[in-house]
């Protein structure tokens, strides 16, 4: 008896673990395959509720995991690229889509799991093409999840001699509460709803389990894959919070409407399974999919409902930076290049000001070593990288409509200053990016260094804020400010690399201390020549 738990455990956790690891394989060769075509999914097609469930459907799909799903979304929302509506949407899509691996799982294909893993293996040893080998990786990823279920499947089928287990069955069919509470907690150790869905499905086609007591575990395992997007909002934007809340709060309040119509529901499914004449697995896999669509088919019409119950539950503001440009409405283009221009002027001030609160963030993360302040940093940055690529994709368009002498040249301060802000927005990168090695390397930069850091770094920006204001304003007397300030960030940088060599030679200060404070200084040098260059640009001929 002893050998035969221990193979039971043995044959349970490997199988398990060749499962996971296989449908986490399948997932990531989907999601190669896919390439940046998620991202842009998530991004075009959640203009209403129910394009962003239609998104969420596909993405899971694609990526063969709904937490996936609500981890990307969790981490658009918290970069500003999504607002929490849209997010509730996908939410509700990415649980629909999860029920397709059960629909694979129940399409009983385990005895032909090693030939599927050998064809796959082959392809990724065998060819060269990356396109060939992401296939590879699905067909491996697909026939490991067959082969782990058999595995599993293998290791559950003592358990229904056991009395301990009769009993707890019995006890999930008159009380749905346990079924849900074993369900969510398997989940949440496992953190994949497809793994204990398969897990149910082995058991239920086994005849180990009863429906009625099957489908509250059902319930629970949507409850449990809430985890993984709880754990991705730890620490992330209040609206990143509440976008997993919402997954939280979806999948309760269908737990509880099901499992008050577990009547109901079970005499819909028994229906199925003799209208359809549908196998075991198969008919766990028609429950699953049916319990997410009708949940969303409900609450779908709640989106507003629930984005203010969240908002009421995690108070405080969003926080988002808007990545998505605001003004550049294409409309103008041909009514009125004028028009036109200054939306493009006013798109370009937000750049602008997004890089003068990167800046101030990178600056924050240097003195309070807080990664709140790095994160919100490199959210500027990505912000800035994609209105540079909007602006400019829009001036472009303006340049062929008919502009005045005026217009056309400040049509072309705009075009040249766009390239200049971005640049800001890399050495912002570059200082974060010197701090983080600083913090990693455990580097102590001395109190002097740190007041002289400061001091240029309060010189760079006024620099900057006066470049930005002379665009802005088409002040000439501003941009022949910035000329002299820029001069005084020269002098400042060769000053401080002297005195930090002084350092060095007496041993104030280490090495590498002194490759970031150099490396600082001269990215905030470099910043100092973009507002130079912006500058320039608005006095023009008149230098």
């Amino acid at each position: 008896m002893d050998l035969d738990i221990q193979k039971l455990i043995f044959e349970f956790l490997g199988g398990l673990g060749i499962f996971l690891f296989g449908i986490k394989y399948m997932g990531e060769g989907l999601q190669n395959s896919a390439g940046d075509r998620l991202r842009d999914i998530l991004d075009r097609f959640t203009s209403n509720p129910f394009m962003g469930v239609l998104a969420g459907i596909i993405v899971t799909i694609l990526i063969q995991s709904s937490s996936g799903t609500t981890v990307l979304t969790v981490g658009l929302v918290n970069a500003g690229f999504m607002t929490l509506r849209q997010a509730i949407g996908v939410i509700m899509g990415a649980n629909i889509g999860t029920t397709v691996t059960a629909f694979i799982i129940g399409i009983d294909i385990g005895a032909y799991a090693l030939p599927i893993i050998a064809v796959g293996t082959l392809i990724i040893f065998f060819f060269s093409s990356k396109k060939l080998r992401n296939y590879g990786q699905i067909i491996f990823g697909f026939g490991a999840l067959f082969y782990g279920l058999e595995l599993m499947g293998d290791g559950m089928k003592p358990l229904r001699g056991l009395q301990s287990f009769q009993d707890l069955t019995v006890d999930m069919s008159e009380n749905g509460v346990l079924g849900v509470v074993i369900g969510t907690l398997f989940t949440v150790i496992v953190q994949s709803s497809s793994a204990t869905i398969g897990i149910l499905q082995e058991l239920y086609s086994q005849g180990s389990l009863e429906l009625d007591a099957a489908l509250p575990v059902l319930f629970g395992d949507n409850i449990g894959t809430t985890i993984t997007a709880v754990l991705a909002a730890i620490g992330a934007s209040v609206a990143a919070r509440r976008a997993a809340l919402t997954h939280v709060i979806f999948n309760l309040l269908g737990t509880t409407v099901f499992l008050l119509l577990i009547v109901p529901f079970t005499a819909y499914v028994e229906f199925l399974t003799s209208s359809l004449d549908l196998e075991p697995k198969m008919q766990i896999a028609f429950a699953h999919g049916s319990f997410n669509i009708l949940n969303t088919l409900i609450q779908v019409w709640f989106i507003g409902v629930l984005a203010y119950i969240v908002t009421k539950l995690v108070p405080g503001d969003d926080g988002v930076i808007e990545y998505k440009a605001k003004h550049l409405d294409p409309i103008f283009l041909e009514r009125s290049p004028a028009v036109a221009l200054g939306q493009a002027k006013m798109e370009v001030m937000r750049m602008a000001e997004y890089a003068k609160n990167g800046l101030t963030e990178s600056f924050e993360y240097l003195n309070s070593n807080h990664k709140k302040n790095a994160e919100k940093a490199y959210q500027y940055e990505e912000a800035i990288n994609n209105l540079d690529q909007r602006i400019t994709e829009y001036l472009v368009k303006l340049s062929s409509y008919t502009l005045s002498a005026h217009d056309s040249e400040q049509h072309s301060i705009l075009m040249d200053s766009v390239r200049d802000i971005e640049r800001i927005g890399d050495h912002m990168e570059n200082i974060i990016e010197l701090v983080e090695y600083q913090l990693t390397h455990k580097v102590v930069i001395s109190d002097k260094a740190k007041v002289d850091l400061e001091e240029m770094f309060q010189l760079t920006m006024s620099t900057i804020d006066e470049a930005f204001h002379a665009i802005e304003e088409n002040d000439k007397e501003k941009a022949r400010k910035v000329v002299k300030m820029e001069d005084a960030i020269d002098k400042m940088e060769r000053t401080l690399r002297k005195q930090h060599i002084l350092r060095l030679n007496e041993g104030k200060c280490s090495g590498a201390a002194g490759i970031v404070f150099v490396d600082i200084i001269s990215n905030l040098e470099r910043i100092g020549d973009h507002a130079v260059n912006i500058a320039e640009y608005v006095l023009g001929e008149d230098q």
